[in-house]
């Protein structure tokens, strides 16, 4: 009897661990009234809106909302009620908050990758960081000292399928949400970043569509440029083209030789990574065509 009498304080106390925060990103083509829509069903499902943020591209007509959820969940309706009242064409995805899977690929550069293992250590940034990569050993104490396994695949005697299939290998043992090109200096395949897709994250030393390919630095010297900067965006088969995340520049002058730009460009290149990491890891980053929504 007394258990009968507890049972609907037990089944509250069950709800409340199942308490989610989750993330719903949609993006479709631009109507009115999608705001109240997509509001109005998630008060529908007694779901709390922690977070919205919205925009539309008026130049194509499409529309894009970040909504940070809190509640509990059944996912398949909550979506079901979304495809039934959003315009055709449209795309939707409910994730979970909360830290992402990563794994980071490294050739001999310590900067960008010290920079984000001393942000995973001091919490400032949502990400599990499951491995490193290197194709030198160069970088395997620094990663050891974050607890944090470190594999080496060496290039030099092997081609680059063989070298890639066994990259792969590694990555795909992990799960990552993302693999991050933390100062990677090699060219990956097209078949290597189809089986990535979107989920390759680059830094250039430059501020791209500028100076595109190998040697930036000396590139921009030759030019003597005033700004040097980074460019972090995702990979496709062109080299340095795919969807840009996020960028900065600092300023140089006729005194800097190509080596000094180099050393000037490293603080920009692993602030601009990481601020690019970190609104990807928190799902604010639209892909739409070859161009991104950054929702800061």
């Amino acid at each position: 009897m007394l258990r009968q009498t507890l049972s609907p304080f037990i089944q509250l106390a069950d709800r409340r661990l199942i308490m989610e925060r989750k993330i719903l990103l949609t993006h479709c083509p631009d109507a009115k009234g999608l705001i109240s829509k997509i509001t109005n069903i998630c008060y529908k499902h007694q779901l709390n809106i922690m977070r919205n943020d919205e925009f539309v591209d008026y130049d194509n007509g499409h529309f894009f909302m970040r909504t940070e959820l809190e509640g509990y969940f059944n996912d398949h309706t909550l979506l079901a009620d979304l495809d039934d009242a959003l315009p055709s064409g449209s795309q939707r995805r409910l994730v979970p908050a909360g830290n992402k899977r990563v794994v980071i690929m490294v050739t001999k550069e310590a900067h960008c990758l010290g920079d984000i293992l001393m942000k995973r250590f001091a919490g400032a940034m949502n990400i599990d960081i499951q491995a490193v990569i290197g194709n030198y050993d160069t970088l395997a104490g620094l990663t050891e000292k974050f607890d944090i396994p470190y594999h080496t695949v060496s290039h030099e005697e092997m081609n680059r399928a063989e070298h890639e299939l066994q990259l792969a290998e590694i990555i795909d043992r992990y799960q990552p949400d993302y693999v991050v090109l933390a100062k990677y200096m090699r060219i990956l395949s097209p078949e290597f970043v189809a089986r990535y897709r979107q989920r390759l994250i680059n830094i250039h030393h430059s501020f791209l569509p500028a100076f595109v390919g190998a040697s930036p630095y000396r590139q921009a010297f030759e030019r003597g440029v005033k700004m040097i900067g980074a460019t972090a965006h995702f990979v496709t088969d062109d080299l340095d083209e795919g969807p840009i995340i996020e960028q900065d520049v600092t300023h140089v002058n006729h005194t800097f030789n190509a080596q000094e730009m180099a050393k000037a460009g490293r603080d920009v290149e692993k602030s601009v990574l990481s601020r690019a990491l970190n609104l990807v890891l928190e799902e604010k980053v639209f892909v739409y065509g070859n161009k991104t929504v950054v929702f800061k």
